[in-house]
């Protein structure tokens, strides 16, 4: 009997299917989520299913050929079921051409064959070999949502997205950066509840379980709401300032991860792409540099990134941010050296299959950046500079300086100011406006107009609303607003034409950006007269004063200048003279 029963399910496996189960919409943009049916296992299989199977799916359309990781999703639908186990595998895939793609399936079994140089050499087991098709047509997606306009790429100083095209400036919030400490989530210290956002969750958005998710959602549909286009998160602060969020099953534990938990941040993340909020990705912070391989790229090392750009690289609004403070500091006498730095950016960059930005974080001191960025000028696998700074004061300079460094080494960064100083302080709330208005002229003006790229506020850790403690983004209300005037300003500016061209202008505290004889965009703190050098360029030249704090397009005592000589701007609009003020001098 036993040998009969044997003998039937030797004629019936070979007909055995594991076509993958297919769902999302099949439209330039959109996610695709191919399931399959595999080993059954758990987090905690003796067969490590995170390390020991390793599922790659490679899609192909002429000649451009995709491969992306896959990974272990326990039963399907984890974030509301919260299981730990089942049979359940999964990739996910947003093709960014329209037509037929064509797609192939490895799935091998092997020691620590999910990391190995060369993921062909495991055994062949269940789905591996399948193969099928996607007929792929055009979003219908519209306004913020980042399925109208592609995946946020780098090209040179200013990234953009890949389908409209559109320049991206970031402007952000900074705080609070263990985001992910939300008490709805599973596995979660609890920390943040962001009460005060329930009112801006919206009937139809996503939760999970019955009703979970409702304020963190509300969170980022009020900053959206408010022109916001960045956050800024930790996926690992074990060891760091906040100790409460790990992608994995428990804070010691290096290869388990938390399967729900991350399927619950993924629900986030997709809203977040609906809503235009690119996602500024910190997989590291000073404190615990070296808590993966002693800061070397290894097993732990590897295993980590894998998971986040297998679970999360799908996204098109993401910037992967390899380490906050990356560098020495007093408090963190063991840090990862250049060498490990430049490994670890390069082997990210190798395994991340989008082509998604990379980016690195840096100390505040101004021989901090040159300690740690020095050495990774003209390197291909990193696309921008994320910079902490002391002094507000310095964020002119700081951008302009690595700006012309890294074109200069063939490599063109996006340079960012991603934290002020002092530390205690950073970006104030509304109840110090004055504080603001500083803010907005030396940091966010300045880095614009230097050739910069965007900001991001933190909250300072002396404030009620720290970079940990913040609940409430309604505190920066006012700071909101003006962040959104000024990107988008700059966002509707040739700007991959235009340079900092501070000698075509004259006065103390006054700047300009140029592409010269077309679009000319001249600040000053303050109101005073300017002259702007046009005798190289013939024409005529249209003048509008923008109001950085208003965000409106008002009248000066000039309409026009002619080119052939240094003109003057004429006086600001009445009854705004003691303000900071930008004039966009566009050819006619």
């Amino acid at each position: 009997m036993k040998m009969r029963l044997i003998f039937v399910l030797s004629l019936i496996s070979p007909l055995l299917s594991y076509a993958a189960d297919i769902s999302g919409e099949l439209k330039q943009w959109h996610t695709i989520t191919l399931q399959f049916k595999g080993p059954e296992t758990s987090e905690y299989d003796t067969l490590n299913p995170f390390l020991d199977y390793r599922l790659d799916a490679t899609f192909t359309m002429g000649d451009q050929s995709i491969t992306v990781a896959g990974y272990y999703a326990a039963d399907g639908d984890a974030a509301e079921t919260s299981a730990r186990s089942g049979n359940v595998w999964e990739v996910k895939f947003v093709p960014n051409q329209i037509g037929e793609w064509n797609y192939h399936i490895s799935f091998k079994k092997g020691k620590r064959i999910s990391i190995a140089k060369d993921g062909s050499k495991g055994e062949s087991v269940f789905f591996d070999g399948e193969s099928g098709k996607l007929n792929i047509s055009k979003s219908d997606k519209t306004g913020k949502d980042l399925r109208a306009k592609g995946r946020l790429i780098s090209n040179g100083h200013y990234p953009i997205f890949e389908g409209s095209r559109e320049v991206f400036i970031k402007g952000g919030t900074n705080s609070p950066e263990d985001l992910l400490a939300y008490y709805e989530f599973d596995g979660t210290r609890q920390k943040h509840k962001y009460p005060s956002h329930a009112k801006e969750y919206e009937e139809g958005d996503v939760t999970w379980q019955g009703g979970k998710g409702k304020n963190i959602i509300g969170s980022l549909n009020y900053l959206s709401g408010k022109g916001v286009n960045t956050v800024y998160f930790l996926t690992m602060n074990v060891q760091g300032d906040g100790k409460n969020v790990w992608p994995w099953t428990e804070d010691y534990e290096r290869y388990r991860f938390d399967i729900s938990k991350l399927a619950q941040w993924e629900l986030v993340f997709d809203h977040m792409d609906k809503i235009g909020l690119v996602k500024h990705v910190i997989t590291q912070e000073t404190e615990n540099e070296n808590l993966l391989d002693i800061g070397h790229v290894g097993i732990q090392r590897k295993l980590y990134y894998r998971e986040l750009v297998a679970r999360f690289g799908h996204h098109l609004g993401l910037i992967w941010n390899m380490g906050e403070e990356n560098g020495y500091a007093k408090w963190t006498p063991v840090a990862q050296t250049n060498k490990m730095r430049i490994k670890m950016i390069e082997y990210f960059d190798s395994i991340e299959p989008y082509g998604n930005i990379v980016a690195i974080h840096t100390l505040p001191g101004l021989k901090d950046h040159d300690f740690t960025m020095t050495p990774l000028l003209g390197n291909k696998s990193l696309d921008a500079v994320s910079f902490q700074i002391h002094h507000l004061h310095d964020a002119a300079k700081v951008t302009a300086s690595w700006v012309e460094k890294s074109e200069n080494k063939g490599q063109p960064w996006a340079v960012w100011i991603d934290e002020i100083g002092p530390a205690k302080v950073g970006s104030w709330d509304d109840s110090r406006p004055e504080q603001q208005d500083t803010v907005r002229k030396y940091v966010m003006w300045a880095n614009l107009m230097k050739g910069g790229a965007g900001y991001e506020h933190y909250f300072g850790y002396k404030q009620k609303h720290s970079d940990l403690s913040s609940e409430d983004w309604h505190t920066k209300d006012r700071l909101w607003s003006m962040t959104a005037v000024a990107t988008s300003f700059f966002e509707n500016l040739p700007l991959q034409q235009m340079k900092s061209s501070d000698e075509l202008v004259s006065g103390d505290h006054v700047s300009c950006l140029a592409k010269e004889g077309d679009t000319y965009v001249v600040y000053m703190d303050s109101f005073k007269p300017v002259q702007l050098d046009l005798s190289s360029v013939v024409g005529k030249y249209a003048i509008q004063w923008y109001d950085p704090i208003g965000g409106k397009y008002l009248k000066g005592s000039l309409k026009t200048v002619s080119g052939g000589e240094k003109v003057n701007l004429g006086f600001s609009p009445k009854g705004y003279n003691k303000q900071d003020w930008a004039v966009l001098v566009k050819k006619k």
